[in-house]
């Protein structure tokens, strides 16, 4: 036995020379690292094995199931579906709902049984057939839950400050306290929602408000510094992904000065300018790895980002971002490494409709788009419910003559199984 202290005792404890809490410190450190890397690992296996099981299903898919699953619909209905809407989701086996103000004027428990009569709808035309099971494919269920003009619950349920707020927040009083509140706001938001069977948040903006897009973004964006916006959406995505819901960051890369809804976006900087309008993106990107744990708010990275309507001058003049395989394969997928879901944004807006070329006055159907982009290389498409079924079918004509080849839309399908495997939506069998 050591008794330290003791007079005459042998022990070199209390020799100056040895610093004990620098010891016990860096043997801490040290089990610590060694148990971060363990969990990297198991969360590697396990996210293999669930890719392993995406591919298997979605492999097993027929067209139908594939030309559905890469859907993500708005639905009809002010506070309950409607007759037309649940015939649709029965007919059409979409991967996810998208709602709005309309829909969800109502209270909680409304909004509960709404959620849960959809996903009934969509489950039920939804069950892929594979060799030892049936595996009913649960829909993802979206909002644009962004915070301040963008939160389409009623006032009171699941409120977020307005994005620009913390900004605000992080000049006046502390940066690193504007991004702890971004994560502790957006963590109990998220619990509310998720609790309503909220699975999928359009949000956050990662786009910083340089000069020219302020018009657009107003109180949307984290403010003008690309590395806090950066901090910000990381924050944002980890108090989400805390309650179960996956985020979607956008709109990459950016946007011009214009609102897309309404006008043709060109963005016309050089190949730099491009480069620092998407940092926030990159950055994200690049350290949201699933072995990265260096973060404070880690893994709040980045599993899914939407894509713009801009045209992209210094990558593709000729195609809008959403129609780019230059923008989503080249840059998005081999130069920066993003390996999740792209989503498209609405191909109803005029920036995706109205030609690149201003002289060409041929407006692009919705539908026409939303196959020209999965073949480019988006994932999941947003469709409204009086496009659904010409969408749908117009995919699987696609498929049918080989404009859009099936490995593709299975490879879409895959990216898509996976997350949902991940959060709990797929039974695993």
């Amino acid at each position: 036995m050591i008794f330290f202290g003791c007079a005459g005792s042998d022990t070199t404890v209390n020799s100056p020379d040895v610093n004990t809490s620098a010891i016990l410190t860096e043997e801490y450190a040290d089990a610590a690292v060694v148990a971060r890397e363990r969990a990297v690992k198991m969360r590697i296996a396990q996210e293999r094995a669930l890719r392993q099981k995406a591919s298997s299903i979605a492999a097993a898919m027929n067209d139908r199931q594939l030309a559905g699953q890469v859907i993500v619909t708005g639905i009809d209905g002010r506070g309950e579906l409607t007759r037309g809407m649940r015939n649709l989701l029965a007919e059409i086996p979409v991967g996810g709902i998208m709602l709005f103000g309309y829909n969800l004027n109502i209270d909680t428990s409304g909004i509960q049984a709404l959620i849960t009569d959809c996903s009934m709808a969509v489950e039920a035309s939804s069950v892929v057939k594979m060799e030892t099971s049936d595996v009913p494919i649960s829909p993802f269920v979206a909002v644009d839950h962004e915070g301040g003009s963008v939160i389409r619950f009623r006032r009171g349920v699941a409120d977020l400050p307005q994005a620009i707020s913390y900004w605000e927040l992080a000049q006046s009083e502390d940066r690193e306290a504007a991004i702890d509140q971004i994560y502790t706001d957006s963590a109990t938001s998220a619990k509310i929602i998720g609790s309503l069977g909220i699975n999928l948040n359009f949000a956050p903006v990662a786009e910083h408000r340089i000069y020219d897009i302020r018009d657009f973004l107003r109180t949307r964006s984290y403010g003008p510094d690309p590395n806090f916006t950066a901090d910000a959406a990381a924050a944002f995505i980890a108090g989400m992904e805390e309650a179960g819901i996956l985020c979607v960051v956008k709109h990459f890369p950016g946007h011009a000065g214009y609102d897309p809804h309404y006008n043709r976006s060109v963005l016309t900087g050089d190949i730099d300018a491009i480069n620092e309008l998407a940092s926030p993106f990159s950055t994200l990107i690049q350290r949201g790895t699933i072995e990265d744990t260096s973060g404070r708010f880690s893994p709040g990275f980045v599993r899914a980002i939407m894509v713009s309507h801009s045209v992209v001058m210094a990558r593709d003049s000729e195609n809008i971002a959403s129609l780019s395989k230059v923008v989503m394969n080249t840059w998005l997928r081999q130069e920066l490494g993003f390996q999740g879901i792209l989503v498209s944004d609405d191909f109803i807006m005029e920036a995706a409709r109205r030609p690149v070329n201003p002289s060409n006055r041929t407006m692009l159907a919705p539908e026409t788009a939303v196959v020209l982009s999965l073949i480019a290389g988006t994932d999941i498409v947003l469709v409204w419910p009086p496009d659904l079924r010409r969408t749908h079918n117009a995919i699987m004509a696609a498929l049918a003559n080989g404009s859009l080849p099936r490995e593709r839309l299975q490879d879409a399908a895959e990216r898509i199984v996976f997350e949902k495997l991940r959060m709990g939506l797929i039974s695993e069998q």
